[in-house]
């Protein structure tokens, strides 16, 4: 079909509903003279009479009632659905889809998505679980939530954790048993609980600041017992006392505070951005995403870390 044919068939759709130029042409704000040439010309063009017209009366041929009936239920169903696109982008609703670690659903959508849902009963989120970059858009989700130095290029970002760090810890117990390292040099003769990534296969060397004003940042291989690609594995093998373990502070603060784990080596301790919520583009954002947005952005106020 020639898409250049959609707008005067839509004019014709509004000529026979109406049964006047003058109605037709009021409603539609253009004049009778242009409405009346545009259904010329797309007689014209299709060949075949659409309307019989003189100078009090109009009505439509066999070939034009026959266009009229076809076009009157399809336009209606384009017209309701330009309504709930509208819909749309003032409330809430439909399905977002967000690309997510799994370190940040756990940390920061889990414990709210009961009153999530509850301020917005029409939305269904799906939360994608990736610990690799992704593109958001091939993926066909409306945003993602990375590390702010993990961020693709060219996207809007929006922070939804305070800045974070990585943090060594082990249990009360291994301490006991292993001595408190004082410096990363110390984790030589620790057992320490190795972390593989899952997309580039290498394992998480550990991440460190000097004390001081400059405060160089550097890292350091580690050897342990256990290597695993899931930081849950890993944080239940130190809550055994099994070793060391390296990991954004945020995931720990549970275990931190209840004494479960504790925190060593803080003076070198390296910090980076936090967690960002990233999308494609603020222009004609959905009322679902900005719903998102602005309930995390809320949740990062009362984001206490020990």
């Amino acid at each position: 079909m020639d898409p250049s044919l959609l707008p005067s068939l839509a004019w014709f759709a509004h000529v026979a509903h109406h049964r006047s130029f003058t109605r037709a042409a009021e409603e539609m704000g253009v004049s009778r003279a242009a409405l009346s040439q545009n259904l010329k010309s797309l007689e014209s063009q299709l060949g075949v009479r659409l309307l019989y017209r003189t100078t009090r009366h109009m009505s439509l041929t066999e070939a034009g009632q026959k266009l009229f009936d076809t076009l009157r239920p399809t336009l209606g169903e384009i017209e309701q659905t330009l309504l709930t696109l509208g819909d749309t982008r003032d409330a809430p609703s439909g399905v977002l889809r967000v690309n997510t670690s799994r370190l940040a659903a756990r940390a920061l959508i889990e414990p709210h998505l009961a009153e999530f849902c509850e301020r917005h009963p029409q939305v269904t989120l799906e939360l994608v679980m990736s610990d690799s970059l992704s593109n958001i858009i091939a993926d066909g989700c409306d945003a993602g939530i990375r590390l702010g130095r993990s961020l693709a290029e060219h996207m809007v970002a929006v922070p939804i954790s305070p800045p974070l760090s990585m943090a060594v810890a082990g249990s009360p117990a291994y301490l006991q048993r292993n001595g408190v390292p004082k410096v990363p040099e110390d984790l030589a003769r620790h057992n320490c609980i190795n972390f593989r990534f899952s997309g580039s296969g290498a394992l998480h060397d550990w991440d460190f600041n000097e004390p001081g004003k400059a405060a160089r940042h550097f890292t350091q291989a580690v050897t342990g017992s256990l290597i695993t690609n899931d930081d849950q594995s890993m944080t239940r093998a130190a809550l055994q006392g099994l070793g060391l373990i390296q990991t954004v502070d945020i995931a720990l603060q549970e275990h931190f505070s209840d004494g479960r784990l504790v925190r060593v080596l803080r003076d070198w301790t390296h910090g980076h951005a936090g967690f960002y919520l990233y999308a494609p583009s603020r222009e004609h954002m959905p009322a679902k995403l900005r719903a998102l947005i602005d309930f995390l952005m809320k949740k990062r106020e009362a984001i206490q870390l020990v």
